[in-house]
Parts: structure tokens; C-alpha cells; sequence
């Protein structure tokens, strides 16, 4: 490895993942620090509403812009999005040049709609279509949530030849209705005459809060069996839902769409800091590793892997063990599906918490403005 390639960098080159930055802060953005990302391997950039909410709340890089839009007579939901708009455009400017190297496979950078639209299907396609029209950059995601309302909501953004991050799947049994709307988007995408290359999607898988969840579960059992499966869960359902990537992105279905430009949608690793300090630091990169995939990381835990993490194909080393692992965890009497509809609930409550959150904050700074 050379002085200017990091372990980032081998990701891809050698293994064909996309490592992503699962952080935006706006000094990054001015000082430099996110184009020190991007120079040490970095790929793309993902954003929620917990980390506006962190980034706003506890700093004083935006007051500049939240006065002007306070004084403006703007409202507060607005004000956010103002917020939100400038460093998400900022950050596709820096990123637009990985975009156009790598012919649109990398590059973006995602934004959610507002997460208390989780189960409005109406409601999510249009502020997804408001944002692709207010922020107009090719190398734009725009997040939407896994709710069963949210899979109709991807499948008619995908069909108006718009890209989309989907966000909070927590089952293979989801993940695979998502495929299926992608698919069908892009076929309609197609009848209507669109380019399928300028569509693109990835798909976000979370991985470390499903084995806080079931490790709690299998704890709770307590039998020497179920103990000895904890903190293997996250990775067998990432391992299986590959297994169902490589199936559902081949055969003549998808050959017919891939012809005309298509591009797969590709699984994306998320959840994946050790939220668990009895489990390596970088449990949730080295043992996801493979071609077409991507791994969005927080800043930290893309530290520990440039210090010491492992670069190897791993995330179809043994798909026969994912699902032992996975079947064990149910002979355990664990509810799977309780599981995974659990943790889209708490998922979404807590981006909407944190949305919520942030706006009170803005109104009490607003109410100080204008006293």
C-alpha cells in the first residue's frame, strides 16, 4: 500500500466496494475536512435528520444563514431545508468530480425526506420530486424510507427516472419488495422513454442494531445456545441479503433492463459502527466486503478501519453459515419478523424525534431573534 492509498481506497480497487461517509457537518464542508475524506478514499456521503440535528444544533455555522432566513419571514420548517439544501449542494459540488470519473456509479449524496412522511405514500413521492426540483444535481439521493407505504413511494420515484437511496430495512423479506419496485420502476421508467443509466439506487441495509435487538432477545432466552449466537445476527441477514442481490440482478428480467443501460441497486451497509464494545471496532466493514456494495460509515469508526481494519472478500464467504446462524437465532424462539418490524418503528420514530427536535430548537433561536 502506498503513502497515498488507504485501506479506503483498496476497498474498491480491490474488492469493488464503495466506502461512504455517514456524516455532513458544514465546517467540514469550508474547512477542508470532507475533501480530506474524499482524498483518503471516501466515495460518497450519506445524512439523516439525527445528524442535522446534531450538526445544527451544536454549532454556530449556520446562524449566519438562520438569521437571514428568520429575518426573511421564512418559516421554520423552511428555514431547515434552507439549512439542509446549502450543504447538501455544497457537498455534491465536491463530490461531483468521483461522480463524473466514475460514470455516475459513485459520487452522491443523500438527503432524506422528512421522516414524519414514513408512512404517507402521496405525501413521500412529491417532496422526493420537490427535492430532485429544488436540488437538481445528477449526483443526488433522495432517502426514502423501507415502510410498506415507502416501497410504493420508491417504485413511482425510480418510474419518474429519479435515483433514491431507500433507508431503514431491517428484513431480506423487505429488502426483496424493494428489488421488485426498483425493477418495476425501472421498467417504467423505461416504457416512458427514460435513460436507465441516469437512474441509479442503492439500498440501505441496517446491520448493528439488528443484533443489539436480538442479542437483547437471545440474552433474555439465556441458554448456552442462544448466548453463543449473539452478535452474529447483523452479519448473516447482511450476508443473505447479498445472496438475494446476486439473484434477483441476473437472469433475463433483469439482462433485458441491464441491456438498455440499466444499473443494479446496489445493497448499502449502514448501522455498521460496533454499537457493542465486546465486538471489534471494525466488526461491521471487515465482515461485509464485496463487489457492488456499499458501506456508509461514521467518521470514527472509519478511523479505527484505516488504523487496523482487515481489506478481504467476506460478505459471500460462507452463505451456508449466514443461514445457520439465522435459522439458529429462530430455533431459539426468537420472532424475526417481530424483530425487524420493531426496529422500523423505533427507525423511524427516531429520525422523526430528532427532526422534531431540531425544529423546536429552531423556533426557541427564532423566538430570540425577534424579541
Amino acid at each position: 500500500m502506498s503513502d497515498s492509498q488507504t485501506r479506503l481506497h483498496q476497498l474498491f480497487a480491490d474488492h469493488g466496494q464503495s466506502p461512504w461517509l455517514d456524516n455532513m457537518r458544514r465546517d467540514w464542508i469550508e474547512n477542508g475536512e470532507l475533501q480530506a475524506w474524499l482524498d483518503r478514499g471516501i466515495r460518497g456521503i450519506t445524512s439523516n435528520p439525527s445528524i442535522f440535528q446534531n450538526a445544527i444544533a451544536n454549532s454556530d455555522d449556520y446562524d449566519a444563514q438562520f438569521t437571514e432566513c428568520v429575518q426573511g419571514g421564512m418559516s421554520i420548517e423552511d428555514t431547515y431545508w434552507a439549512l439542509v439544501t446549502k450543504d447538501i449542494e455544497d457537498a455534491l459540488a465536491l463530490l461531483r468530480p468521483i461522480y463524473d470519473t466514475s460514470a455516475g456509479e459513485d459520487g452522491y449524496v443523500s438527503v432524506e425526506v422528512a421522516p414524519d412522511l414514513a408512512h404517507d405514500l402521496q405525501g413521500t413521492v412529491d417532496a422526493a420530486m420537490a427535492l430532485h426540483a429544488s436540488i437538481d444535481e445528477p449526483n443526488l439521493y433522495v432517502k426514502i424510507p423501507a415502510t410498506v407505504e415507502g416501497v410504493e413511494a420508491i417504485q413511482e420515484v425510480i418510474g419518474a427516472a429519479k435515483s433514491v437511496n431507500v433507508t431503514l430495512i431491517f428484513s431480506v423479506d423487505r429488502y426483496e419488495a424493494v428489488i421488485e419496485a426498483y425493477l418495476n420502476g425501472l421498467e417504467a421508467a423505461d416504457a416512458s422513454g427514460a435513460d436507465l443509466s441516469k437512474i441509479s439506487s442503492v439500498a440501505s441495509f441496517f446491520i448493528s442494531r439488528v443484533d443489539v435487538e436480538i442479542d437483547r432477545r437471545l440474552e433474555e432466552i439465556g441458554t448456552p445456545e442462544a448466548l453463543e449466537l449473539r452478535g452474529k445476527s447483523g452479519l448473516a441477514q447482511g450476508h443473505l441479503a447479498y445472496q438475494l442481490f446476486l439473484e434477483k440482478f441476473s437472469g433475463p428480467r433483469w439482462e433485458a433492463l441491464a441491456a438498455k443501460g440499466a444499473r443494479v441497486q446496489r445493497p448499502l451497509w449502514a448501522s455498521t459502527s460496533t454499537k457493542n464494545d465486546a465486538y471489534p471496532d471494525t466488526l461491521y466493514v471487515d465482515e461485509l466486503i464485496g463487489p457492488n456494495t456499499v458501506n456508509t460509515v461514521p467518521d470514527k469508526t472509519l478511523n479505527f478501519f484505516l488504523d487496523h481494519g482487515t481489506v478481504g472478500r467476506t460478505v459471500d464467504a460462507d452463505p451456508a453459515g449466514a443461514q445457520a446462524v439465522w435459522d439458529g437465532v429462530a430455533a431459539q424462539g426468537v420472532d424475526l419478523a417481530n424483530v425487524a418490524d420493531q426496529l422500523e418503528t423505533e427507525g423511524v420514530a427516531s429520525f422523526v424525534k430528532a427532526f422534531d427536535g431540531l425544529l423546536a430548537t429552531l423556533e426557541t433561536r427564532a423566538n430570540e431573534l425577534r424579541a
